[in-house]
């Protein structure tokens, strides 16, 4: 059922998980005796009454940078002091200061610099992050990158799905000669990652600072041959017609979007591809040019929010404070905020049939919070509000004392 506020929200619920997987979820007074429990029937099992509290799918961050090496709060001092971002770059600063970081670290460093960043995501009930390559800029170093990502995962119990995003920037070594670059990309880095089992999708920063439409195209058309999903950061400066490519491609989402034309949203909607809007780089450049919702909204395109981690536009660890901002900023309701780090994220990394809701057959990843309304997630600046968190049918182990504490076992439940 779906309230005034546009919440698909059950009150007096119940949830019942087997293994992995999320077995039944709806009102509590028609849930089954009997649903196939492989147990039998769900009263012998271990029942906890969640005292009245708001239950949700596990958040999902789709679109991060969040393994990088070093920092650039110098940077960030330089430009309130008048600094053109032209002028740090002739100092060796931007992104390429990020990729000489990057290209000095081991694998161990980048997961141990990257690791608090994680954490801090996780601890406000995020249970799959994207993680993009794309401060590497050659072989080696975003297969590291790739691969740091997928060891944050396994050390933290967290879904990590990785993106490729070789066609980040353009490398000193290739200096004026970025279609000599995208050979690189498409000839020797994507192959190699994809053969290491790395790659779940494929992005690139098809911008007026990065590179051109035709230039991402060809990238794309390179990861058809491997039948990789394809996203795009586009339209964020400037409209380079970056969205429309990638919605031609069938790609899973269009990144950014601020100078998106509102007569191009259709297109996306026809190709299903999702609206990822990203508000802390919004915030963090001080931009003013807003993303079309008016028209997003009015062709159904699906919209997702991300925090966009990275050390230069956006070092936000926080999904709570972007679905804040995205509902301030960009004026989201913020019953849309929530199903953007939920059920459209989820879209967004081509996970829709199996994370993001809570109904029959999905992965068991779900968070409780310390709530009365929904609107409280996307209203509190600097609460953390999450309870206890279930992934893949399993307690995180930081929750299992606070959810000693706080839950309550139904009497007879076979609790120990």
């Amino acid at each position: 059922m779906t309230d005034h506020s546009g919440y698909a929200l059950v009150k007096d619920a119940m949830v019942i998980v087997e293994d992995d997987r999320i077995a039944w979820a709806g009102p509590r007074e028609t849930a089954p005796d009997n649903i196939g429990l492989s147990k039998g029937f769900y009263s012998d099992t271990e029942t906890f009454d969640c005292g009245g509290r708001l239950i949700t799918p596990g958040l999902i961050d789709c679109h991060t940078h969040l393994v990088y090496a070093g920092n650039r709060a110098g940077e960030f001092e330089q430009r309130l002091e008048g600094a053109s971002y032209a002028d740090i770059a002739k100092r060796g600063g931007g992104i390429m200061s990020t990729v000489s970081a990057v290209r000095k670290a081991s694998v161990d460093s980048l997961v141990e610099q990257s690791a608090p960043r994680l954490a801090r995501l996780i601890s406000e009930g995020v249970t799959t992050v994207e993680i993009k390559s794309g401060y590497g800029l050659d072989s080696d170093n975003e297969i590291k990158m790739l691969k740091a990502a997928r060891q944050l995962g396994d050390e933290y119990g967290v879904r990590v799905r990785t993106t490729f995003l070789g066609a980040h920037a353009l490398p000193p070594e290739y200096a004026n000669r970025p279609d000599d670059y995208i050979d690189h990309v498409i000839n020797e880095m994507l192959p190699r990652a994809h053969d290491l089992g790395l790659v779940d999708a494929v992005d690139a920063f098809c911008e007026n600072i990065a590179f051109t439409a035709a230039q991402v195209e060809r990238v794309f058309e390179a990861a058809a041959k491997f039948s990789i999903p394809l996203k795009c950061h586009a339209e964020q400066l400037s409209d380079m017609g970056g969205a429309v490519m990638a919605a031609r491609h069938r790609a899973l989402s269009a990144d950014h979007l601020e100078y998106l034309n509102p007569d191009d949203v259709p297109i996306l909607a026809k190709a299903g591809t999702v609206a990822v809007l990203l508000p802390g780089a919004f915030y963090f450049l001080r931009e003013t040019k807003l993303p079309p919702l008016d028209a997003l909204r009015k062709f159904e395109v699906p919209i997702a929010v991300a925090s966009d981690c990275n050390p230069g536009s956006s070092p936000l660890t926080s999904l709570l404070l972007t679905m804040n901002m995205a509902c301030t900023l960009f004026r989201m309701t913020p019953a849309e905020a929530l199903a953007g780090v939920t059920v459209n994220a989820a879209r967004a990394l081509g996970l829709a049939d199996q994370i993001g809701t809570l109904q029959a057959g999905r992965i068991a990843d779900l968070v409780i919070w310390n709530v009365d309304e929904p609107a409280e997630l996307s209203m509190n600046i600097g609460l953390n509000p999450c309870a206890a968190v279930m992934t893949g049918g399993h307690w995180r182990s930081s929750s299992a004392a606070r959810f000693t504490n706080d839950f309550l076992p139904v009497p007879g439940s076979g609790h120990p």
